[in-house]
């Protein structure tokens, strides 16, 4: 076979695999047998092994997995996978046809219903016909590139006969019968039971390993075609058959709908078929179907208003109270939990659950040996409703808070009905103030996770903060540990050296100080600019930080009058943190936006809103999230709405995206 041949050959197989894949896992159909779509791949595999420089980027032979990233590369969104508004009943769901109705000015609405797939959200980006990108929702701006991972799923198109630039959102998503097949296999091999599909699904899709996430047999539901108005669509039930002739899996589910009778009647309609369906959902959603009125109807700051989700009532389930016990957190609040008779609720297999406080447990009237009802709140936290007295035999027993900490044996104090362990000392504090201080939000150590602090703790590997600084000096008996190799045990200790260089408002979100959450912390690290400089602060300089308040102010000179927590700073010094503000010093009297209240709105493109919030802060102005008399400029973006309507309405100063930065760039030089 020459090369003409082999290449001619190998797009012969490429298209023919295609399809077949099509048939099988979008259509429920197959004109091949098994046999022969093997005999095919295989000698796909083999061409492409001869011949590598015709090797497709998207070749069926992906499917398989292999590939094996050390991280996954970070993609901003083109457009912000923005979340939707939740309706939980029927008042909710004609209050919002209603606001539908009145700002298009008409007495009916057609939507489209589809079920809610309770998967992972996924974004793909297809360039020239061929599927370039597949990113996860992350936080609605930027998302994690999956691709090799996403590619291993069958029925996801690799190559479409369109080959202008679209992209198309959806859910990746493990059906029940997948599931269950994983557990099986888990429980074969001694490994814990994946508690419910989405978490399987989720975690496969976010493995280093493709292999992983090929042999899970994921699929995914496509729901919503971005730019359908460029491709000259304009109504969304024709993009979804628009996806559906490109080989895109779309929900059969979905159904046109005329009015809110009928949107009230598809919520009867698939209460009832929940259960049934092969895969998981959580609710449905409706959408406008003419976009053209997208426009017209806006977004919120969060939220498109020509869409919402409708959320199921969560799932009741009975189960025994067998026990309470307590944990103390890194302030000291001691919480009950209740340790339970194992269950599934919404999907999920429930073992524990928060019990907040002990008046929480005198209230509901619990007793251990109940049987309880229990649900999950908003179908995410398993939450206690009530016992069920009525089925009581007499055996229960009532429940009492501790007086002494379980862990250190101090004495615990009851503060405004809360309890607290004092003793700085304790070791479950300790533990949980590790954890936060190597949270993402704060030091961002990377492995560093509640676990392996636990475990860590435990061997005794490290017993506070500071410590953490020292891990290098037991790598020998890390190693030694189940799951550790070198190369785990060097990416962690290279997360522990880099997170030396966070700036300075990470190191105080970090330590914990009471009341200064991320915001303070940066409000604290812009004024002070040093850690030595706050630590001198004197009380009037601290309570004119904004919102920081006199409790605020108190709590952060106790913390630098602690005597604990001066060893602490002091050996952090030692091993090389840094203590000084990184962010642009930027503060100038003469800014425009000086000591201005401002609020963002709508869709901004040059820096996202985080961005551009960290660069106001950053010239001496406060952004806010709500618009009041108190607003003094809104700076707005596509998709602006109440907020930008009610500025209006106050009088209050209005100021495009590309006018703000022509301020900033005066000033920044842009």
């Amino acid at each position: 076979m020459n090369l003409e041949e082999a290449k001619k050959r190998i797009e012969e197989l490429t298209k023919l695999l295609e399809q077949y894949n099509y048939e099988y896992y979008v259509k429920n159909e197959s004109s091949v047998s098994d046999a022969e779509y093997d005999r095919l791949m295989q000698e796909l595999k083999l061409l492409e092994e001869k011949y590598p420089q015709f090797k497709d980027r998207n070749s069926p032979t992906s499917r398989v997995g292999g590939a094996v990233q050390s991280e996954f590369k970070k993609i901003a969104h083109r457009r912000l996978m923005l979340s939707l508004g939740n309706c939980f009943n029927e008042e909710d769901i004609r209050a919002f046809d209603k606001r539908v109705r009145e700002l298009l000015h008409v007495p009916v609405v057609d939507y489209v219903g589809e079920v809610k797939i309770d998967g992972l959200g996924m974004s793909l980006i297809y360039e020239g016909g061929a599927l370039q990108y597949a990113v996860t929702r992350g936080d609605g701006v930027t998302g994690e590139d999956v691709t090799q991972n996403v590619m291993t799923i069958p029925s996801i198109p690799l190559h479409v006969k369109e080959m202008r630039s679209f992209e198309v959102r959806g859910e990746i998503f493990m059906p029940k019968a997948s599931l269950l097949a994983v557990n099986k296999e888990q429980e074969a091999l001694g490994k814990p039971l994946f508690a419910n599909a989405r978490n399987c699904a989720a975690g496969s899709i976010r493995n280093l390993d493709s292999k992983v996430a090929a042999s899970r047999k994921l699929d995914g539901f496509w729901y919503y075609l971005v730019n359908a108005r460029e491709l000259g669509i304009h109504v969304h039930s024709k993009a979804l058959d628009f996806l559906d002739s490109l080989g895109f899996k779309t929900n059969k589910e979905r159904r046109k709908l005329h009015g809110v009778n009928e949107l009230l009647a598809y919520i009867e309609e698939y209460t009832a078929k929940r259960e049934s369906l092969p895969y998981d959902i959580d609710g449905l959603v409706f959408k406008v179907d003419d976009m053209d009125e997208y426009d017209t109807l806006g977004y919120t700051a969060k939220e498109p208003r020509w869409a919402t989700a409708y959320k199921f009532p969560p799932e009741e389930v009975t189960t025994k109270l067998l026990d309470i016990f307590i944990t103390i957190g890194r302030t000291g609040k001691v919480t009950p939990n209740a340790v339970l008779e194992p269950v599934r609720v919404a999907g999920s297999l429930v073992q524990r659950a928060t019990l907040n406080n002990e008046d929480f447990v005198k209230e509901k009237g619990l007793l251990i040996g109940d049987m309880i009802r229990l649900h999950k709140a908003a179908d995410v936290i398993p939450e206690v409703v009530a016992p069920i007295k009525e089925r009581r035999t007499g055996e229960e027993k009532e429940w009492q808070m501790p007086e002494t900490c379980p862990v250190c044996g101090e004495p615990l104090v009851r503060v405004k009905g809360l309890h607290y362990c004092l003793n700085q000392n304790c070791g479950s504090r300790r533990i949980e103030s590790i954890i936060h201080f190597a949270s993402r939000n704060a030091m961002d150590i990377d492995g560093l996770g509640a676990s392996v602090v636990e475990e860590f703790f435990g061997e005794g590997f490290f017993s506070d903060i500071p410590s953490v600084y020292t891990l290098h000096k037991h790598a020998i008996e890390i190693k030694e540990l189940d799951g550790w190799s070198d190369k785990s045990i060097n990416s962690l200790l290279d997360a522990i050296e880099e997170s030396k260089k966070q700036s300075l408002e990470r190191l105080l979100f970090g330590l914990g100080i009471k009341e200064v959450g991320e915001k303070t912390a940066k409000l604290l690290a812009r004024r002070f600019k040093t850690l030595d400089a706050l630590k001198e602060a004197r009380e009037e300089e601290l309570i004119a930080i904004p919102d920081l308040g006199p409790v605020g102010t108190q709590a952060i000179i106790s913390f630098f009058l602690n005597e604990e927590n001066i060893k602490m700073i002091e050996l952090l010094r030692e091993y090389g943190i840094n203590f000084s503000y990184l962010g642009a010093d930027l503060l100038d009297v003469n800014s425009y936006f000086y000591q201005k209240t401002i609020v963002l709105t709508g869709t901004l493109e040059k820096y996202s809103r985080e961005e551009m919030t960290s660069i106001l802060e950053g010239i001496g102005a406060k952004v806010t999230g709500s618009v009041s008399k108190k607003t003094d400029i809104v700076i707005y973006g596509p998709g602006a709405g109440s907020k930008l309507d009610k500025a209006q309405a106050l009088g209050i100063e209005l100021m495009d995206e590309k006018t703000a930065l022509d301020h900033l760039g005066t000033m920044r030089g842009n």
